[in-house]
C-alpha cells in the first residue's frame, strides 16, 4: 500500500532515524544507523601574519556523531591556507580526528579560504570558513646613493646620513647593515636601527668616507631584512686624493759594459701625479746585483716633500763587477699608494778583454806562413772565467791558425795568450776571426783577422 517516509533524530539519541508510515496497516517506525559529521569550531580566524611567512597551526575537530562508520573521501583547504590531518579514510561512530590548519598570506589585506570535508555523511561536503590578514614590511631608503667630495687619502670625511623607513604594515626585522663592494674598506657606517623597525617607523644610518688610495672609490651600503627586495642597497662613491708616483721609463737596460768600467748615466723621472704633496723616505738601489749599479738624485727626502705635479730625476750608472747578465732595481719608498715603487735595471758585464782587437798580417806569399802574432785574453772579473772554445771562423778561416795557453779556464784577474799565423791559400785579401766562447758575458768575443796573399 502507499507509504510515506521522514528522516530525522526522532528519539534524541544523536542518530538518524527513518520513519516509514504504511497507510494501509498503520504507522511503523524503523531505526536506520548512519554517520553524522560535526566540525568544531565552525570557523577559524588567524592573527595578522607577515606575507610569505607561516602562522602557528590552529586545529579543527572532526567528530562522527552518527551511529555508523564515516567514510572520508577528501579533506582540502583553499586560499592562503594549508591543512594536515590524521583522519584517514574512515572514522568509527563516536570517534574524532584533528585537522591542523596554517596561514601563509601571499599578499596584504584580508585573506579567506575554507577547509572542506567530503565524506559519506548526510550534507557532504561539510566546510568551515578561514580568515586571516596579510601584513608586509617595506623599506624606503633616502637618499638612494651617496657621493662624497674629494678626500685626501688617509683622512676621513664628515658623515652623510641615509634614512631607513618601514613603509609596510608589519614590523621590519633587520638581519644586517654592512658595507660591501670593491672598495668597501674605504667606507664605514654606524646606525641606530637596532634589530627591528616598527611599521611606519624609521632610523638613521651614518656613512663616512676614508679613502685608502687615489682615484674613484666605490662600494654599497647593504641592508638585509625581511622586506621584499632584500638586501636593499645604497650606492657609495668618492674620490681619493693623495700623492701618486709615476716613474718613467718603467725600466732601464744598459749596453754591454766591461767589468770595472762605468757606463754613461741613464735617467728616471719621478712625477707626483697626485693631488697633494709626496713625502719621499728613500731612493735606493736594491736587488741581486745592487752593487753593480749606482744612483744619484735630486728628489727631496722627508721631511721635505715633492709638490703635486712636480718631478725629480734619478740618474743611474752601470759598473759591472762580473761578466754576464746583471740586474737590480731603483726602489722609491714614499707615502703614495703602492710604495715602494721600483724600476728594474738590467745590464751585461763583459769580463773578457782581448788585445789587440784585430790583427793584420800584411802581404804574404801564397803557401808561406807568417810569423806568429799574439792576442792577449784577460779575465777582468774576480771569479774564474770558463772557456768553452777558441776557434778560427769566417770566409777564409782555413788561411789562419791559432794555438793558445788558455785551457778550460782563466782565473780572476789573470791572462792567457792566443798565437795566430797566416798562410794564404790564394792571392788577394783574406779575412777571418778568432771566436772565443766563454762565461765572461757578451760571448762569443771576436778578434778580426786580415791579410793579403801574393
Amino acid at each position: 500500500s502507499p507509504a510515506s517516509t521522514a528522516v530525522g533524530d526522532f528519539n534524541g539519541d544523536g542518530r538518524l532515524d527513518l520513519a516509514v508510515a504504511d497507510q494501509g496497516s498503520g504507522a511503523v517506525s524503523v531505526l536506520i544507523q548512519a554517520p553524522l559529521v560535526t566540525l568544531t569550531p565552525g570557523s577559524l580566524t588567524f592573527a595578522s601574519q607577515v606575507v610569505g611567512t607561516t602562522s602557528a597551526a590552529q586545529t579543527v575537530t572532526l567528530t562522527n556523531t552518527g551511529s555508523a562508520t564515516l567514510s572520508v573521501s577528501s579533506i582540502a583547504s583553499t586560499g592562503d591556507f594549508s591543512q594536515t590531518n590524521a583522519c584517514g579514510a574512515s572514522l568509527a561512530a563516536g570517534a574524532n580526528c584533528t585537522i591542523s590548519v596554517t596561514f601563509t598570506p601571499t599578499t596584504t589585506g584580508t585573506r579567506t579560504g575554507t577547509v572542506t570535508v567530503t565524506d559519506s555523511a548526510s550534507g557532504s561536503p561539510q566546510s568551515i570558513t578561514l580568515t586571516g590578514t596579510g601584513l608586509q614590511s617595506a623599506v624606503t631608503l633616502a637618499p638612494t646613493s651617496l657621493a662624497f667630495s674629494s678626500q685626501a687619502v688617509g683622512t676621513s670625511s664628515a658623515a652623510k646620513a641615509v634614512t631607513l623607513k618601514n613603509t609596510g604594515t608589519a614590523t621590519l626585522t633587520l638581519s644586517s647593515i654592512m658595507i660591501t663592494g670593491a672598495n668597501g674598506g674605504d667606507f664605514s657606517q654606524t646606525n641606530n636601527c637596532g634589530g627591528s623597525v616598527a611599521s611606519g617607523g624609521k632610523c638613521a644610518i651614518s656613512v663616512i668616507f676614508s679613502p685608502t688610495a687615489n682615484g674613484s672609490r666605490s662600494a654599497s651600503l647593504s641592508i638585509t631584512d625581511n622586506a621584499q627586495g632584500s638586501p636593499q642597497t645604497v650606492g657609495l662613491s668618492g674620490i681619493g686624493t693623495g700623492p701618486a708616483v709615476k716613474l718613467a721609463p718603467a725600466s732601464l737596460t744598459f749596453n754591454v759594459q766591461k767589468v770595472g768600467t762605468t757606463s754613461a748615466a741613464q735617467r728616471i723621472t719621478l712625477l707626483n701625479t697626485g693631488g697633494v704633496a709626496l713625502t719621499i723616505t728613500s731612493v735606493a738601489i736594491t736587488g741581486n746585483n745592487a752593487g753593480d749599479f749606482s744612483q744619484t738624485d735630486n728628489c727631496p727626502l722627508s721631511p721635505s716633500t715633492l709638490a703635486s705635479q712636480a718631478s725629480c730625476t734619478v740618474s743611474v750608472t752601470f759598473d759591472p763587477t762580473a761578466g754576464g747578465t746583471r740586474s737590480a732595481a731603483v726602489s722609491v719608498t714614499d707615502n703614495a699608494s703602492g710604495s715602494p715603487q721600483a724600476v728594474p735595471l738590467t745590464g751585461t758585464g763583459a769580463a773578457v778583454l782581448l788585445a789587440p782587437a784585430s790583427l793584420n798580417f800584411g802581404t804574404i806569399k801564397v803557401g808561406k806562413t807568417s810569423a806568429a802574432r799574439t792576442v792577449t785574453l784577460t779575465n777582468l772579473g774576480s771569479t774564474a772565467l770558463s772557456i768553452t772554445s777558441i776557434m778560427i771562423t769566417g770566409t777564409n778561416s782555413g788561411d789562419f791558425a791559432q794555438t793558445n795557453t788558455c785551457g778550460g779556464s782563466v782565473g780572476g784577474g789573470q791572462s792567457c795568450s792566443i798565437s795566430v799565423t797566416f798562410t794564404p791559400s790564394a792571392t788577394g785579401s783574406r779575412s777571418a776571426s778568432i771566436s772565443i766562447t766563454d762565461s765572461g758575458g757578451n760571448s762569443p768575443q771576436t778578434v778580426i783577422l786580415a791579410g793579403t796573399g801574393s
